[in-house]
């Protein structure tokens, strides 16, 4: 990771539309945008056009942007993550007409208790590929909510949906990702009886 100094330089250079500057900050924060866009698509060819559409989003308006507090790093983190959630958004908006949205009532399902979670036994990128299952809207409200910590009202200005619908969305796609986790559960039991 570079010094304080070192990434206010690189940014600088950004502002200043320097390649050079750009391809460091690329790949500085290419990991980390990626990581962020794989949670809102199905797959990775997805991801890395939402990645490079909010790379020129971040190109286009870094003169705008200034640290919020001390830790500059903390700060262009927390941009690069606004930038590349919103154009995920955008993403699954302009791919709208494809997906099936669900307007159902305001109806929670509540969550079972597992003492002991299937999820303690999947790794990060086990749990990710569980999440990619889940259709698009119920994936974005997922996401949206749990990972990224947007309230309902917030979602459904973004998503153009009700705060019922993302309300519900939320509660259908937890109920998804535990029929998962249970079928996972069984696979992984399996696999570890087997060896």
């Amino acid at each position: 990771m570079p010094s304080r100094q070192q990434l206010i330089d690189i940014i600088n250079g950004c502002v200043k539309a320097k390649r050079e500057s750009q391809r460091e900050f690329y790949k500085l924060y290419y990991g980390f945008a990626i990581g962020i866009c794989m949670r809102y698509c199905h797959n990775q060819d997805d991801a890395i056009e939402i990645v490079n559409d909010g790379y020129l989003k971040i190109f286009k308006t870094i003169n705008n942007f200034s640290p919020r507090h001390e830790n500059v790093e903390a700060s262009i983190m927390g941009w690069v993550k606004k930038i590349m959630i919103y154009t995920s958004i955008d993403h699954y908006r302009k791919n709208l007409k494809n997906n099936l949205i669900d307007e159902i009532s305001d109806v929670h399902f509540g969550l079972l208790d597992f003492s002991e979670t299937p999820i303690d036994m999947m790794s990060y990128k086990e749990i990710i590929e569980l999440v990619q299952q889940l259709s698009p809207t119920y994936r974005a409200v997922f996401n949206l909510y749990v990972l990224d910590g947007y309230k309902h009202e917030e979602i459904a200005k973004q998503l153009n949906i009700s705060v019922g619908t993302s309300k519900s969305n939320l509660a259908k796609a937890r109920v998804n990702i535990q029929k998962m986790l249970k079928t996972t559960n069984v696979n992984l039991y399996e696999q570890r009886k087997a060896i």
